[in-house]
Parts: C-alpha cells; structure tokens; sequence
C-alpha cells in the first residue's frame, strides 16, 4: 500500500509539472506560429493553434525589413563582455570578502550588500554625467563600462564562495600560492555551476536591457535588440498592423538565449543541486 501510494503522489507530481511546463512554453509557442499566420488568423476567434499555410515569407520579410543582424551581434557582443568582466570583478571581491581578514571587513560587506537595495533607476542621472564626463556616450565602450559591475553577481558569488572550507586557502597559502593563483585554481573551479547560472543571468539581462542603452546611445548602428525590436515595431510593423512580421522578429531575436540556455542547463542544474543538498545539509 504505501507503495502503491508513493506511485500515485508521483504520477500526481509529474502531471502538475507537465502542466506548468507546457503553460510557460505555451506562449514560445504561439509567438513562434503566430509568424507563420496572416494577420486575419492571428485575431480570428476562436483562436487557431496552427496556421493553415506556413507563411515563411513573414520570418524573411522581417529578416530584411530591419538590420537585425547587427542587432543581435550588438546584445551578443555586449551581453557576453559585460558577463566576462563581472565574472572577474565579481570573483575577486567575493574572495575578498569570505577569505581575506582585513579591518572592517564586515562593515565594508555590509555597505557593499546595502548596494543592492538601490533602484538601478536611481543612479542613472550620475552615471549618465560621468560616462559623459570621459566621452564615452554613444559607444561601445561606455555601454560595457557602466554595467560591469553588478551587486547580485558579487553576493550570489559571494554565497557560493561562503560554502568553500577556508581550509583550501589556508592549504594552498601553505604551498606559497598567491590569492589570486588560489581564486582562479582552487576556488573559481569549485564553484563554476554558481557562474554559469550567473552568466545567464547576466546575459540575459543584459541581451534585452532597453531603457539604459537608449539613454546613452544614439546612433542606429549602437542599438540593441530590444530597442531595435521598438524600432520595427514602429517602422516594418507600422505600429502593430503587421503582426505576423512582429512575431517573427520577436521569435528569431530570442534564439540566442534558449541556444544558451540549453548549453548551460546541464551546468545549471547542478548548481541547483548542490544548492539543495547544502540546505538539506
């Protein structure tokens, strides 16, 4: 009987799973098709969930109507030096701050955490005067400068790095190795599931950041996938009256991230893995 009743709760558990996968996917999904259809069937009702001719003109004719290629280069470039620097500048201040003693050092935590209760909105005005200050509005440079440092990637960092023993460190201070030999062959290793789920993070977020990109950047060439998705929505999907073509380009821009997130889903499970067994712990 209580076997029979283990089976039961897990065939309940896989059908709740089921059903909440295929909800979240559902609206990939009617993206994806809704480019194949003709303006009528995308609003007919009832609802078609699937069209009755794959129009594959409507991905084409977006493809062209805009320079999406550049634009999803940009967010790739842009994504993925942001994701590197914060790796690096992220590593090194975590380290600092669970396995160096140094004055005040739980002060300095404390203030650099604090860090993360400010709305991003807030230090838009000073960063936008300093980053005009040294030139660099309206580049690639000043894209990437202003976003390398980020307070979740140093704390969720931090809580990986708070689950190494010390006593590495200490062993490998022993054999005369520096600190940063010890974070980038010791520590760093251990916790790569911690950075691939950072990256991801951070790169999608930074792959359809909007508001700030528009605000230091103006020139075409600059723009990155979110605000050229604006740009078409405005210019090729003449203010939503082509949504065929806007569905398509919504649907070919996303691309890069589930090819990340496939890649990395491995990785990121068994961070979420460890993360369990620690607290389970």
């Amino acid at each position: 009987m209580p076997r029979y009743r283990w089976n039961v709760g897990t065939l309940l558990r896989y059908i709740m799973l089921t059903i909440i996968s295929l909800m979240m996917a559902f609206p990939f999904y009617w993206m994806i098709m809704s480019g194949f259809k003709t303006n009528d069937e995308i609003f007919r009702f009832p609802p078609t969930f699937w069209p009755e001719t794959f129009l594959w003109s409507n991905y084409v004719d977006a493809w062209h109507a805009a320079p999406f290629a550049r634009y999803i280069l940009n967010s790739i470039g842009v994504g993925a030096a942001i994701s590197l620097l914060q790796i690096i500048n992220s590593s090194m201040m975590a380290y600092a701050l669970t396995h160096m003693r140094f004055r005040l050092k739980g002060l300095f935590t404390g203030v650099v955490l604090l860090g993360y209760m400010i709305p991003s909105t807030a230090v838009y005005l000073p960063s936008y005067l300093v980053l005009s200050k040294l030139q660099l509005l309206d580049s690639y440079t000043g894209l990437i400068l202003s976003n390398c440092v980020s307070v979740f990637s140093i704390f969720l960092i931090r809580q990986a790095f708070m689950q190494i023993s010390h006593e590495l460190v200490e062993a490998g201070q022993l054999d005369g190795a520096s600190h940063f030999r010890i974070l980038w062959t010791i520590i760093t290793p251990l916790a790569r599931s911690t950075f691939a789920v950072m990256v991801l993070i951070t790169f999608i977020e930074q792959y359809n950041n909007y508001f700030w990109p528009m605000l230091i950047t103006k020139s075409p060439d600059l723009q990155l996938v979110s605000a050229g998705l604006r740009s078409f929505f405005v210019e090729g999907g003449a203010y939503g009256l082509k949504w065929p073509q806007i569905m398509a380009a919504s649907a070919f821009t996303i691309a890069p991230l589930l090819i990340l997130f496939l890649f990395t889903q491995k990785t990121i499970m068994q961070s979420v893995n460890m993360s369990a067994g620690v607290n389970k712990n």
